[in-house]
């Protein structure tokens, strides 16, 4: 009877493997995953803006270079097509939540073209500026924040498209829809840091 006793205690604390992972109560880790990765993002971009701020606040050169022109109209018409498309994506999410299949898949299919039409607009804009990012300081860091800024569109893009996907094979619903919010607040970023880049390159 003791050996039997000692065998079930021994059971009872027995414990194989890594401990089980410990989850916060307040945010999934999917969430807290997309948040602790944009705010590495910002240092990022932030590493950018230092060197913009000190080629014009310390050293006083022009902005841009001297001979060089910004398509600010252009730059400000694909700024309000970006913008847009942060209201379309909440759309689909709204949809997503109340079990509305059209306007969920309308949402995400208008922001897509929408992010994609922005990204194709950059390209060509890049293609007719007439700089190229070894002419200058300016040039550099012009490419680097807008380069920067397009790489991150271009990441937002594919996730859409994969959130596209699964809306049109009906993979979401009231209950089951994260694989729509962690996209959208990643395109919330994208669309707010264009918003910091076309203000302080384009504008200021």
């Amino acid at each position: 009877m003791e050996s039997a006793s000692i065998a079930v205690g021994h059971g009872d604390h027995e414990h194989h493997g890594p401990p089980p992972a410990n989850h916060s109560s307040r945010v999934e880790p999917q969430l807290l995953g997309m948040l602790l990765f944009i705010i590495s993002e910002v240092m990022l971009f932030g590493a950018f803006f230092t060197a913009y701020f000190f080629l014009r606040v310390v050293h006083h050169d022009a902005w841009p270079a001297k001979g060089d022109e910004l398509p600010k109209l252009v730059a400000g018409i694909n700024t309000a097509i970006l913008i847009s498309s942060s209201f379309t994506m909440h759309w689909a999410l709204e949809g997503a939540r109340l079990g509305n299949r059209r306007a969920l898949r309308a949402g995400l299919f208008t922001t897509f073209l929408l992010g994609l039409t922005f990204l194709t607009v950059q390209i060509n804009e890049y293609v007719h500026i007439g700089f190229s990012p070894h002419d200058h300081a300016q040039g550099t860091i012009f490419y680097g924040l807008t380069g920067l800024h397009g790489a991150h569109v271009f990441v937002g893009l594919t996730l859409l498209l994969m959130a596209n996907i699964r809306a049109f094979r009906g993979h979401y619903s009231p209950k089951e829809h994260r694989g729509v919010e962690v996209p959208g607040i990643y395109w919330h970023f994208v669309d707010v840091m264009w918003i910091v880049v076309y203000t302080t390159v384009y504008i200021l």
